[in-house]
């Protein structure tokens, strides 16, 4: 399965919201912040909000908002709602669609890939996403900060 650039800009999109909840965000700041085309998220932002991800608020503060909590929003229904299927193969989606179901001697591995993505995006919640993005960018102040410079006294020894 590759997982398209929809999809990945989709959940970056959604952390980004849910970073800065409970205000609304304008999409310009979140295709800003992400390095994301305006044009393309527009599109994507349309199916997310057709899918109950995201609520579009009117007005001078106007923007995005989540449409529900974080830990109730899965990577995994992110992803199907932007990619559709997720199965690495056909068969594994659609039994009927191969004539050689049940007697293939791969059929197994791909239903174990197929079980084993969906498990971990199933897992993850956008909650989950956004702690991660907070931590990464707690790690990137600490680089930041400036080493303690030795006082005169503990230069001289």
């Amino acid at each position: 399965m590759w997982v398209s650039t929809k999809a990945q800009y989709g959940l970056r999109a959604l952390v980004e919201i849910g970073l800065r909840a409970p205000a609304a965000v304008p999409l310009q700041v979140v295709a800003e912040a992400q390095g994301i085309s305006q044009h393309y998220l527009e599109q994507i932002a349309a199916q997310l909000r057709r899918s109950g991800f995201i609520r579009s608020v009117r007005g001078a503060k106007g923007g995005y908002k989540l449409g529900r909590p974080t830990d109730q929003i899965f990577a995994l229904e992110v992803v199907e709602a932007l990619e559709g299927s997720l199965a690495p193969v056909i068969c594994v989606s659609d039994p009927e669609s191969c004539w050689q179901t049940g007697s293939c001697s791969t059929e197994m591995l791909w239903k174990k890939v197929d079980l084993a993505m969906r498990g971990v995006l199933g897992s993850t919640s956008l909650k989950d996403l956004v702690e991660e993005r907070r931590q990464i960018e707690q790690r990137r102040l600490v680089q930041l900060e400036p080493s303690p410079q030795p006082s005169p006294l503990q230069a001289g020894h």
